[in-house]
């Protein structure tokens, strides 16, 4: 086995977790940053109102995704860029929620993909007055970069889940859940009604 993954952040545009207006992807083989991707999302109707406040925390504002492609445009992007990774988060059920949401509104069949939380690694691994990515990516020795942009985002909780498998002696995804005592998930298929 080897320390593969594929980390994911969401930026959303307002409360509804189907409101994904970026997503940042990195790819990780044997423990090293192979790749990264992101791109903006024109959220799905219904679901593509933008909020102050979310703009005022990521800087995305509807202008900026009028001409992005929307979810149903873009998911395949996402899952042929992930293939069958596990999926890395830091916060995951909020990362996972957005996936999922995102794909029942547009009635977009989303594999059950398995996945980790960097918050809790963080939690087990280190000992931090905060737990936020910020604070835990520096843990890990990622600094500087732009919080609440997915693409920075999804890199820093790589360097997060890197590092907890470097201190634990973990050779993989799995491996590092057992021996910290955090759990690997599995994303929920979407409900898609007839």
């Amino acid at each position: 086995m080897a320390l593969d993954f594929t980390a994911i952040d969401f930026e959303t545009a307002n409360g509804s977790r189907a409101s994904a207006c970026q997503v940042g992807l990195t790819k990780v083989r044997d423990g090293k940053v192979v790749e990264t991707a992101g791109w903006l999302i024109r959220p799905p109707a219904g679901h593509d109102a933008f909020l102050e406040w979310n703009t005022r925390i990521h800087g995305i504002t509807e202008e900026d995704v009028v001409d992005a492609l929307g979810w149903d445009e873009q998911i395949e992007d996402l899952i042929g860029f992930a293939g069958e990774d596990v999926l890395v988060a830091h916060n995951a059920s909020f990362d996972m929620g957005v996936l999922r949401a995102a794909c029942e509104v547009t009635r977009y069949d989303l594999p059950a993909y398995r996945y980790a939380c960097t918050l809790q690694v963080a939690r087990k691994v280190y000992r931090l007055p905060s737990y936020r990515l910020p604070v835990a990516a520096e843990a890990a020795g990622f600094s500087g970069f732009a919080h609440h942009d997915a693409i920075a985002d999804a890199l820093a909780c790589a360097h997060i889940l890197i590092d907890a498998a470097r201190r634990s002696g973990a050779d993989d995804v799995d491996a590092l859940a057992g021996l910290i005592g955090t759990r690997i998930g599995r994303i929920a298929p979407a409900v898609i009604a007839a």
